[in-house]
Parts: C-alpha cells; sequence; structure tokens
C-alpha cells in the first residue's frame, strides 16, 4: 500500500518538476547545434569509411572470381566522397532591431469595426 502511495506521489509531483523548467540560454543553444553539425560530420565520416571498406571487399571479390576464371562484369557504383574536415560555422544571429522587434505600431486609418457587411465592403 505504501509503495502505491509512493508511485502515485511520484507521478504527480514528478511531471510539475519536469514542466518548470527554465528555457536554454543561447550559449547552450550554440552548444546544441555544433554537437548536432559535428554529429551529422560523424555519420558522414562512417559512411565514407564503410563505402571504402565496400570496394576493398568488392575488388577482392572481383580478383578472386576473376582468378577462378570467370568473366564478372562489377556493377557501376557512384564514387566514395570524402567529407573532410569538421569545420562548423555558426549562423549569423539578427540583431533585435534588424528582426523589427522594436518597430513601432502603425497608425490605424479606419476603425477596427464598421456596420457594414464584409461581402458588400468587397464590392466595388
Amino acid at each position: 500500500m505504501k509503495a502505491q502511495i509512493a508511485l502515485i506521489a511520484l507521478t504527480f509531483f514528478g511531471g510539475n518538476a519536469m514542466a518548470k523548467l527554465p528555457p536554454l540560454s543561447d550559449d547552450a543553444k550554440a552548444k546544441a547545434a555544433e554537437a548536432a553539425a559535428k554529429a551529422a560530420w560523424g555519420d558522414k565520416v562512417a559512411g565514407y569509411q564503410l563505402c571504402q571498406a565496400q570496394d576493398r571487399i568488392a575488388a577482392a571479390y572481383l580478383q578472386k572470381v576473376q582468378a577462378a576464371g570467370k568473366s564478372l562484369q562489377p556493377a557501376s557504383t557512384p564514387p566514395c566522397t570524402d567529407p573532410g574536415p569538421f569545420s562548423y560555422v555558426p549562423p549569423e544571429s539578427k540583431p533585435i532591431e534588424a528582426a523589427g522587434a522594436h518597430s513601432p505600431t502603425p497608425t490605424a486609418a479606419t476603425p477596427p469595426s464598421t456596420m457594414q457587411p464584409a461581402a458588400s465592403a468587397a464590392k466595388p
């Protein structure tokens, strides 16, 4: 019985604790973006190494088949592309003024509501 009560209490209070986490800071967002870019680059490197290994295995198999006196035409595959060294350039961040956050609101030319129906206002 005590275990059930503890589980119910943990369910209620655990959800509230998760809901009150503060938003990430700009530095944390930048580090997360860089980590994601580095992980994507790592995937490209792994794909390049896999491609090279497959090419070596295919060449060895082709050599073995030709030594046995059989003729085999290898399938054409795209060449392996080297992703190069890791380089990360963070995206340019706009200043708040360039984003339009401090722009003044436009002055209203007409009242927000009229007695005229919208269908008749649209007719010339």
